[in-house]
């Protein structure tokens, strides 16, 4: 348990070092490695019939999506912002749908969608 403790301490020391360090397009695929991963670990709870950890998980997803949603520049963004609302919207739809029916198809939608989006970030990122 002390070791797990220590690892844990050492990631999260570790992530915020990134954090402290990343521009604003690495902090967004940042957040996005984050909600993949736990996506990830939602899958095994529904799995294993976790359904603590899994509504837990399902809410650090939706946190995600909020702030990822509320850091788009509705004013300046134009067609992109209103697209990535939109498409943030589906995923906490379907993370909904996964956590109250127990559906691990619809974490394989959120992941199609986020994962796209990650890859158009780290594109953007590279030319900007």
């Amino acid at each position: 348990m002390l070791m797990d403790s220590g690892y844990d301490s050492y990631q999260q020391v570790d992530l915020d070092a990134q954090a402290a360090a990343a521009n604003p397009h690495q902090l967004v695929v940042m957040l996005i490695d984050g909600l993949l991963d736990e996506v990830e670990r939602i899958r095994g709870h529904i799995i294993a019939n976790r359904l603590e950890q899994k509504g837990q998980g399902i809410t650090k997803c939706m946190n995600i999506l909020v702030g990822l949603d509320s850091a788009l520049d509705d004013e300046n963004g134009g067609e992109i912002a209103a697209n990535l609302h939109q498409l943030y919207d589906f995923c906490q739809a379907e993370l909904y749908q996964a956590s109250v029916n127990n559906d691990v198809d619809k974490l394989e939608n959120v992941e199609k969608v986020m994962t796209n989006i990650k890859e158009g970030w780290q594109n953007f990122g590279k030319h900007a």
